[in-house]
């Protein structure tokens, strides 16, 4: 490829990098492997003739996807094995992703989780339909089935992901306050502010990754849940303080223990009160959280 060639593929390789991370991530659900993918498509891109690709874009967004199913299919040996709930890795993100509420709720860690239920295909399908408006045949041509194929797949994931997803997005006002009470209640070690906040079927999962202390199931139930967090944290050696911060797009806390980062609480909202706590601990986890990582659907 002559210089000149290859300084036009990496100026759209540059200009659609943010997108493609975009993408590989919701695949994903790991910003590490994300970046891989990422690198896997640029060794991919500047052996094309980009001369000859129509729509540069939609060319980069197929070789994402390709390389993002070959990640997640070995991802789930590694998931098998994983000491406890796997939580997708939170990712610290600018203002203008919480404003964006499709971009939001698409790398919401609810939504995440739900995603985590599909199949490879299933995942690649309903991400680049529903939140990036990719055309069945692009979709075809980067999953390898026909279009015909590719519309039912998607009417099934969507069916699948419709049934437990959130039931209503919340506002980023609601989540705030709801996050609000439960932060007082956890600082406070208040039975009734956490009685109050969370709703009788919330489920907490906490990912250690087999690294730090984390409950290895669910807990399912406002009152486990209490118990677990009033016996847990009296336990705890040091100061546990909480910070607000916006994750994924959305409402978060900072947990410290005395001082140090500690972990990320990711919630979900619904009809005002919590019906999901995600906590990550895994330190391997935590690498995006202090700087800002841009997301988009464009």
């Amino acid at each position: 490829m002559s210089d000149h060639a290859t300084d036009s593929a990496t100026e759209t390789f540059v200009a659609h990098r943010n997108l493609l991370f975009t993408v590989a991530y919701e695949m994903l659900g790991s910003a590490a492997d994300a970046e891989d993918v990422l690198q896997e498509t640029w060794l991919r891109w500047v052996k094309v003739d980009v001369g000859q690709v129509r729509d540069q874009r939609a060319y980069l967004v197929r070789i994402t996807t390709r390389q993002a199913l070959n990640r997640l299919r070995t991802m789930k040996r590694r998931k098998e094995a994983y000491v406890g709930p796997w939580l997708p890795e939170p990712l610290l993100t600018a203002p203008d992703v919480a404003e964006d509420v499709e971009l939001a709720e698409s790398v919401s860690m609810a939504l995440m989780l739900v995603l985590e239920t599909l199949s490879p295909t299933e995942r690649a399908v309903f991400v680049l339909r529903e939140a990036f408006d990719v055309s069945y045949d692009e979709i075809a041509a980067a999953v390898d089935k026909s279009p015909a194929a590719v519309r039912q797949i998607a009417h099934r994931a969507r069916q699948h992901v419709d049934a437990r997803r959130p039931r209503q997005v919340v506002s980023p006002s609601e989540a705030r306050a709801a996050l609000q009470a439960f932060q007082r209640a956890l600082e406070t070690r208040d039975l009734q502010g956490f009685l109050d906040v969370l709703a009788p079927e919330v489920v907490l999962m906490s990912d250690g990754g087999g690294v730090k202390q984390a409950a290895l199931r669910p807990i399912i139930g406002a009152e486990k849940v209490v118990r677990f967090y009033l016996g847990g944290s009296g336990k705890t050696a040091g100061t546990i303080t909480c910070e607000p911060t916006v994750v994924n797009g959305n409402p978060a806390l900072v947990v410290r223990l005395d001082g140090e980062l500690d972990g990320i609480m990711a919630i979900r909202v619904e009809d005002a009160r919590i019906t999901g706590l995600y906590y990550v601990r895994n330190p391997e986890k935590l690498t995006r959280v202090e700087s800002e990582t841009p997301l988009t659907l464009r």
